[in-house]
């Protein structure tokens, strides 16, 4: 405000043509630069974290910076102390590639800036994104009348599952239901139940079996001794494929129980759902198109970069039921038997414009590419797992269902505590050597190394590097632990 005056002091926050081409340029540059260079970049990058991020604490900048420097700081500083999981040897976690298309759709989305949240504000561009959800419908084999919801991930798509489901059969009266799940899914799960109301007393965790399966005769006698002692039963979560072993639940013997006991069943497919592209593991996941909801990530199984997760719901009814809402200054809404609209399915009403990264990327690629590109994780993982298990002392606790395998180490006479440390130091040495990475669970009572090929930058040379890696450090590491 100047005092002299009265007047508000104006500052115009608009780049010039010019400038915003050369400030686009040089962020585009050095995208791509960073893309060209993942080859040569170690897959795990972070060291003395505590001591960078107390050197990065500042206060709030009274006056504004210059792109340049702050683009050094970002990729040079920055960047390449985190885990880089767009690395072709990032075999940890769950790999998140991020297809660079997705990142020019994300650019036209907040540059255009248009408002997604009702459908009246932007009609053409939600007609997009129910494109790309009835797509993902096809590809899942859910049934017409289906609707979804793009999400920020695997968790918020859980969550808005455990609401419709609690809505559907629960009502009100929510301190008695119970959901059942594996004691191998994801944390997503019991902390979406208690974001819903499902407090952790009422999420049973059922061991799993050898295979590292939910076991059908233990779920049923869990359902049977709640409802004995007056609970309510309402809802089973399934993995397709775990983020520990990769196990896949039996899948259609849970769709015929939640039948039998008028249960919701939610498949967890945030790993695994998008293997229903392939023909050699379409069978692995027969029943998942039975599912009355489905978790998927996109950034996972179709590569997109993180923040891309997506939920389908069968009866699209029960998705609309547990989010319609209306107030006076909104439109009226559209017929919802043709028209989708972003804010009666889902929690949000400001919403950006989210399905645009999917719909640019499966338009450019079309769905053979995501097809060929997933059968051939899954044949990766086959080589490796058959050449890791000629490596002397590993152990394969389970087949790869999908793309995802665990192992151990051992050796004659050696204590689970000996193994444990074993496979907990191979890990750490195989990621030392700067080619791959790979990480470890705990998984029926031990430590579990895992390797997950799910990159698409990921091919066979990357395999060689692993078994190569792997191969040179276990002799060393057995001999460190035996004494």
């Amino acid at each position: 405000m100047n005092s002299g005056t009265g007047c508000v002091t104006s500052r115009d926050l608009e780049f010039t043509v010019p400038q915003m081409h050369a400030m686009a340029n040089d962020v585009v540059a050095r995208c791509i630069a960073h893309i060209a260079a993942l080859p040569q970049q170690p897959p795990h990058g972070v060291h003395d974290a505590e001591a960078l991020c107390r050197r990065l604490r500042e206060p709030l900048p009274a006056a504004g910076t210059a792109l340049t420097p702050l683009l050094d700081d970002l990729f040079e500083r920055c960047i390449p102390q985190s885990f880089n999981t767009a690395s072709p040897g990032y075999l940890a976690y769950i790999p998140g590639g991020g297809l660079f298309p997705a990142a020019l759709a994300d650019f036209i989305a907040d540059t255009t800036n248009r408002y997604t949240g009702i459908w009246q504000a932007a009609p053409a561009l939600v007609q997009l994104e129910a494109n790309a959800l009835e797509w993902l419908r096809e590809w899942m084999g859910f049934p017409t009348g289906t609707r979804g919801l793009f999400t920020t991930g695997g968790s918020m798509a859980t969550f808005n599952a455990v609401l419709c489901a609690r809505e559907r059969h629960l009502g009100p009266d929510i301190r008695r239901g119970v959901l059942y799940t594996s004691d191998q899914a994801h944390h997503c799960v019991i902390k979406s139940a208690k974001l819903a109301g499902i407090m952790p007393d009422r999420v049973r965790a059922v061991a799993c079996d050898d295979a590292f399966r939910l076991p059908v005769p233990a779920l049923r006698e869990a359902i049977a001794r709640d409802r004995r002692d007056g609970l309510v039963p309402f809802m089973v979560v399934s993995n397709a494929g775990t983020t520990n072993t990769g196990a896949v639940d039996p899948l259609a013997a849970i769709a015929d129980v939640c039948a039998d006991e008028s249960l919701w069943h939610h498949v967890d497919g945030a790993y695994g759902a998008f293997f229903q592209l392939c023909d050699d593991t379409r069978d692995v996941l027969a029943g998942l198109e039975r599912a009355d909801s489905l978790t998927l990530d996109p950034h996972k199984g179709m590569f997109m970069p993180y923040g891309t997760g997506a939920l389908l719901v069968r009866d699209g009814a029960a998705l609309r039921a547990a989010h319609e809402a209306t107030a006076d200054y909104l439109p009226e809404m559209p017929s919802a038997a043709e028209f989708y609209d972003p804010s009666q399915h889902g929690p949000d009403l400001s919403r950006g414009f989210p399905g645009l990264r999917m719909w640019l990327t499966m338009k450019l690629y079309g769905a053979d590419a995501f097809r060929a590109a997933i059968t051939e994780k899954r044949a990766l993982a086959l080589e490796a797992v058959a050449r890791m298990a000629r490596l002397p002392h590993v152990v394969i606790d389970a087949p790869p269902a999908l793309s995802l395998f665990p192992f151990h180490l051992t050796w004659p006479g050696a204590t689970l505590a000996q193994e444990d440390a074993a496979t907990r130091a191979l890990m750490a040495a195989t990621s030392r050597r700067g080619r791959v990475m790979i990480s470890g669970a705990v998984a029926g009572g031990r430590y579990v190394g895992r390797v997950c090929v799910l990159s698409f930058r990921t091919h066979a040379r990357q395999i060689d590097q692993l078994v190569e890696d792997l191969g040179a450090a276990i002799d060393e590491v057995v001999a460190g632990v035996r004494g």
